[in-house]
């Protein structure tokens, strides 16, 4: 992400599959490679039963949610005084996600509480 993106809003622009271009991660623990592909986001109240918002990715063509907990989206409105939208979630999902497998934590399932969720949007720098 760019300064100036940084600095404002990331809108909701093009397709949903489109927010999150494909990356690879590379094991810092083995040197494994995994190739990541965004799918799409939704809330996950009404799938799993979870105070979530969740990403689907691919990775190596498996499928890993990332559980984005709902309190920590509540606690940005009221730090930062506007939603965070759709697309910068992804992207907090995408971080997330880029840290585990870079510690080869591949599993199906993360749930990311309030707290690494506020620490991701201030290490990406959304504001």
């Amino acid at each position: 992400m760019t300064a100036a993106a940084a600095n404002s809003v990331i809108p909701n622009d093009g397709a949903m599959s489109d927010f999150v271009g494909p990356f690879d991660v590379t094991s810092t623990l083995t040197g494994e490679r995994y190739q990541v592909r965004f799918s799409h986001l939704w809330n996950g109240i009404a799938t799993r039963h979870s105070d979530t918002v969740d990403s689907k990715f691919l990775v190596d063509g498996r499928a890993a949610i990332v559980g984005l907990a709902h309190t920590g989206f509540v606690e940005f409105r009221a730090r930062a005084g506007r939603d965070l939208t759709d697309r910068e979630a992804s992207f907090v999902a995408a971080e997330y996600l880029r840290e585990r497998l870079g510690e080869e934590d591949e599993r199906p399932l993360y749930d990311v509480p309030a707290a690494e969720l506020a620490r991701l949007i201030e290490k990406i720098g959304i504001r």
